[in-house]
């Protein structure tokens, strides 16, 4: 084998997910495409699928697994934060307000990265901040592109309307004042995974009598800049 790692199993194991990646295969398909004996590729498929990183579809063949997805989810994850870090100081830098990156989490969603203003008054979120799914443009921007099941539960007791939501998806950004936190307004806006998925949103946030009662018209372009140079970063490296 060319690619030997030195460690067999190992080596035999990837070679059944390779032969996965075409497609579903059965055990005489995986036994045609790995050259590996009946019941070695047999026992692998079976030791796999404990692990999830092999799965069964409705006829029964073997098929890559679900817990494959989630590492690539959070490679992705990895991928986005090494790129927060510059984007969010230079959307700070061009607005003179904070910037924050969010990710949804259930029925909450967390501040993952963050650049703070560096002097006067501010508003102040800090990483590892778990804020409600409720309010505020970050939480819109989050809920806006979600199934409409989901969708509709995320609404009930929400400040904000589907109709608000609608607007959400047409301008592609989003904006709140006092929706979180009463004199502070912010604007967000969403950031798209390889599938085109929205998996974060990009904020910047500071007091009304800044940002003033219409924050987008000030900030949004450069909002919509910095989410779309993460969205980038994440397909170049998808």
């Amino acid at each position: 084998m060319d690619n030997s790692s030195g460690v067999g199993v190992l080596d035999k194991a990837a070679l059944v997910l390779s032969a996965l990646e075409s497609g579903p295969a059965t055990l005489a398909g995986l036994v045609g495409a790995t050259g590996l004996a009946r019941p070695t590729a047999h026992r692998l498929a079976v030791a796999l699928e404990h692990h999830r990183m092999v799965a069964r579809d409705m006829q029964g063949r073997f098929i890559l697994g679900p817990r494959l997805a989630e590492l690539a989810a959070a490679a992705g994850e990895d991928r986005l934060l090494a790129s927060a870090g510059p984007v969010l100081t230079h959307l700070r830098d061009i607005t003179g307000e904070s910037a924050q990156l969010y990710r949804r989490q259930g029925d909450m969603r967390i501040c993952v990265a963050a650049a703070e203003r560096l002097s006067g008054l501010r508003d102040t979120v800090p990483v590892g901040s778990t804020l409600p799914m409720k309010a505020g443009s970050a939480a819109q921007v989050l809920m806006a592109w979600e199934e409409p099941e989901r969708l509709h539960r995320g609404l009930q007791g929400a400040r904000f309307t589907a109709t608000a939501l609608s607007g959400v998806r047409r301008r592609g950004w989003s904006q709140s004042i006092g929706e979180r936190e009463p004199g502070v307004a912010s604007v967000s806006a969403p950031v798209r995974g390889p599938s085109n998925r929205v998996v974060a949103a990009v904020s910047v946030s500071g007091p009304i009598e800044r940002l003033t009662r219409h924050p987008g018209r000030m900030h949004a372009q450069a909002v919509v800049d910095a989410a779309a140079r993460l969205t980038e970063a994440l397909r170049r490296s998808g």
